[in-house]
């Protein structure tokens, strides 16, 4: 009895070091000054933020036919070998050069500044340790490996995009502050990111740090880590140095603005834009490789990176569907394209061609 009860504590006890974070990973809702400044927002109507597109009415049928695709076993949705990753260098001292660290987390290096968009360090992107897709490879550099940053630029609160370990690391390792859209403050302070490390953005607003203008621009998305949704804004985002400009699409459906955020902010030197983990059945959440494509021509963008694909499952297609499509629509439009390995650094002023290193692993 005394062991079975040994066993059963035991078993409590882990479970319950397992579960611990989940409250906290699930963040927080604005409140005060913060909850008024997203009401006056013209992104924030009837309880929630908004698009600014009309929403993109998925076929007749998509989610049924996405269901009998999860199920079937002949797309692999997984590397077959390991995913090769290089170990980033000593940090760039001028020019333009992008780092992708695999899913939608990257360093910008730009004009003597440095932006980490999106962290994402986490074995799963769930506010569990259970559950929740898995990571497909290592980060390619330890988090407290990074070079000293400037800025943290958050898109949206989905874990794929914002994760509490990440956040917690570079609370403790960096001074840089956090810039985020509307509302995600919430789940930073109740993370204990220090008030004075928050900067939060509506559409059209800009903040300016060590010689950089960080703008949010409009995405076509939604928000929420749990039940609620939309409670905080998405957003693309627009870096602008002295001498180079960067654009992040953030997560986003195809839309209108792309064409009006290049008119006002572009040309681009680089365009970081989301490819994967789409889906015929969720037109208005995340762009298919041909509307990536499309994107970056509307921004005016100069080298496309494409990002979002590589590191987790998180929808139907298989793991190479995004590469291999956004490739060939890139040469299709004449569109300068660098496709790096995890952790492989691209000077924009001289990138690499395109090495197929994921075709082995299809």
């Amino acid at each position: 009895m005394r062991t079975a009860l040994a066993a059963l504590g035991l078993a409590a006890a882990a479970i319950g070091w397992v579960v611990r974070d989940v409250p906290v990973a699930l963040g927080a809702k604005a409140k005060g000054a913060a909850a008024e400044r997203i009401g006056r927002s013209p992104q924030f109507r009837d309880g929630a933020f908004r698009n600014s597109a009309p929403p993109r009415l998925a076929p007749p049928g998509s989610m049924r036919a996405s269901a009998r695709e999860m199920l079937r076993k002949d797309v692999k949705r997984k590397p077959a070998g390991p995913v090769p990753l290089v170990s980033p260098g000593a940090p760039a001292t001028d020019g333009l050069h992008i780092t992708w660290h695999g899913h939608a987390t990257a360093l910008v290096e730009i004009d003597r500044a440095r932006v980490l968009i999106d962290p994402v360090w986490g074995e799963r992107v769930s506010p569990s340790r259970l559950v929740g897709p898995r990571r497909l490879h290592e980060p390619p550099q330890p988090v407290d490996a990074l070079p000293k940053l400037d800025a943290i630029l958050i898109s949206h609160d989905h874990y794929d995009h914002l994760d509490l370990a990440a956040v917690r690391a570079l609370v403790r390792t960096q001074t840089a502050p956090f810039v985020v859209p509307l509302g995600i403050g919430a789940h930073l302070r109740r993370w204990r990111v220090p008030a004075e490390r928050i900067i939060e953005l509506d559409w059209s607003e800009s903040v300016e740090l060590a010689g950089l203008r960080l703008t949010a621009t409009a995405a076509q998305h939604f928000s929420g880590r749990a039940f609620r949704r939309d409670g905080t804004l998405w957003a693309s985002w627009v870096i602008a140095g002295p001498d180079h400009r960067v654009f992040y699409t953030g997560d986003s459906g195809y839309f209108p603005g792309y064409a009006e955020i290049g008119a006002e902010h572009g040309p681009f030197d680089a365009a970081l834009i989301q490819v994967g983990a789409y889906g015929a059945g969720w037109p208005d959440i995340h762009m298919t490789p041909e509307e990536g494509v499309a994107a970056h021509v509307d921004v005016r963008g100069g080298l496309m990176i494409p990002v979002h694909w590589a590191t987790f499952t998180l929808s139907v297609h298989s793991w190479t569907d995004p590469v291999d499509r956004v490739w060939a629509e890139a040469k299709a439009r004449g569109v300068a394209l660098a496709v790096p390995r995890p952790g492989e650094r691209v000077d924009v002023s001289g990138p690499p061609p395109v090495d197929p290193w994921w075709q082995n692993l299809g």
